[in-house]
């Protein structure tokens, strides 16, 4: 009896830290949301005036081109600019080595859809959203924000840029519905995943980005 007993007290305590382990990150994952949702929109005509829109880099192909992620992402900002919401677009993104360049094709997407050369400011080490919202503040000095990426990740970059700083909106572009369900599980998946390392980011560790160098300002 006692030995069932005692195995009966090991199989209950496993089962509970199980459900604990699975439900913890979706517990992190809608506190962000809750904690964000007055600062995230749907609607462009909704979305509050500010100085500049910060756009997140999502991808590049091998030639060169933004992936349909990120070409939604750079085509929301342009709309942006275009109906007067913002006078400036900060484009961060990757561009680790000389062969991958998230920022150069969004700016060639821009440029392309008639945004000016000198509304734009480049930000080559936005390697993480925590590392763009970080250096966004320190280096480009921004305290304003729109930010815009997809509805998944909206609530994690605006809670990020929150906490260093930036008082920040976000514009969310379309992601279920428009791209593939097994994609966007993926994504979602893994988003829950990143706000348990955004929070342990913001709030513990504070590590400073891969690069951070001299501040710029935005011209």
């Amino acid at each position: 009896m006692l030995w069932t007993g005692w195995l009966d007290w090991r199989i209950g305590l496993a089962i509970a830290s199980a459900i604990a382990f699975t439900l913890m990150p979706l517990m992190f994952s809608a506190y962000i949301r809750l904690a964000t949702r007055g600062d995230r929109y749907y609607d462009l005509d909704l979305v509050p005036n500010q100085p500049v829109a910060i756009v997140f880099g999502a991808g590049v192909w091998e030639d060169g081109s933004p992936t349909p992620m990120l070409a939604d992402r750079v085509q929301a900002a342009v709309d942006l600019y275009k109906n007067g919401r913002v006078s400036k677009i900060l484009m961060t993104g990757d561009n680790s080595t000389p062969y991958y360049n998230e920022v150069a094709a969004m700016q060639r997407y821009a440029e392309g859809q008639g945004i000016p050369r000198e509304a734009i400011t480049l930000d080559y080490a936005g390697f993480s959203t925590y590392e763009s919202c970080y250096r966004a503040r320190e280096i480009f000095g921004i305290t304003h924000a729109v930010l815009v990426t997809q509805r998944f990740h909206l609530p994690r970059a605006v809670y990020t840029c929150h906490t260093m700083g930036i008082e920040a909106v976000g514009l969310g572009t379309p992601d279920w519905g428009k791209f593939r369900d097994d994609s966007m599980r993926y994504y979602t998946f893994r988003e829950v995943l990143a706000g348990i390392k955004a929070l342990w980011e913001v709030h513990i560790s504070r590590p400073r980005p891969t690069f951070l160098g001299p501040f710029e300002g935005m011209s």
